[in-house]
């Protein structure tokens, strides 16, 4: 369920995301190719992009197909530093913009792919945005962040544990700061592909070659110095 993307690296527009790529996700939305968990992302959409320092973002509550508004603001919405997202949503969860990717506290931008028990959350998470699973989920990491925990101990923590608390859970997560981009793959597929830049998405977006896949249970980071992928025991 939902299928998410992220780009670090030179200026681009969101559309590079969502309707540019022949299977960004637009395409996504109504024709995943590797979606392990439902058929279509159609219960409302969100992308994020970085003026300076600040983040923006635009969420809805329609198919991003139905959004008439979208292909413009998408062109014109650049920046170094992107996320988006398409959502299936949870059964039983709302369907609401404070229930859509990404997530936002601060400097800092989260989109969740997946589902996970609220009470296995319950330590970690304070005043989520939504009821939904995912705001739960970034509640639990906006928390520790901004006690100063950094990202790559925080997301570790927090899927750690959501999993102790819920075995089944699905935790592939996408967090953004503006200047770094970290990934877990957690139960759900995760590519990256290095160019110019880096790009993290659910499924490829295109049919390059040079995409390749994270290993489940991996946390990624990807920050100008690089990008490394470690295991999260």
């Amino acid at each position: 369920m939902c299928r998410h993307a992220a780009w670090l690296g030179p200026v681009r527009p969101a559309a590079s995301l969502i309707d540019d790529p022949e299977h960004g996700l637009l395409r996504q939305s109504y024709a995943p190719r590797m979606q392990k968990y439902g058929t279509v992302n159609a219960d409302g959409f969100g992308f994020g992009w970085y003026d300076g320092s600040r983040p923006v973002r635009y969420r809805r509550t329609v198919p991003i197909w139905a959004d008439a508004n979208m292909p413009g603001l998408a062109a014109v919405a650049r920046s170094s530093c992107l996320i988006a997202a398409v959502r299936s949503a949870t059964v039983g969860m709302p369907i609401e913009e404070t229930a859509t990717a990404p997530f936002a506290d601060g400097r800092w931008l989260l989109s969740h792919n997946g589902r996970v028990r609220r009470e296995a959350l319950r330590p970690l998470a304070a005043d989520p945005e939504s009821m939904c699973d995912s705001a739960w989920l970034a509640s639990a990491v906006f928390a520790l962040l901004r006690d100063g925990v950094p990202l790559t101990d925080t997301l570790p923590a927090v899927v750690r544990a959501a999993a102790e608390g819920d075995p089944q859970a699905r935790l592939n997560l996408l967090v953004t700061g503006g200047t770094e981009v970290a990934a877990v793959a957690w139960g759900d597929t995760l590519f990256t592909h290095l160019e110019e830049g880096v790009l993290v998405a659910s499924e490829p977006l295109d049919d390059r070659p040079g995409w390749r896949a994270v290993p489940d249970r991996s946390l990624l980071l990807a920050s100008p110095d690089g990008v490394s992928v470690t295991t999260i025991d």
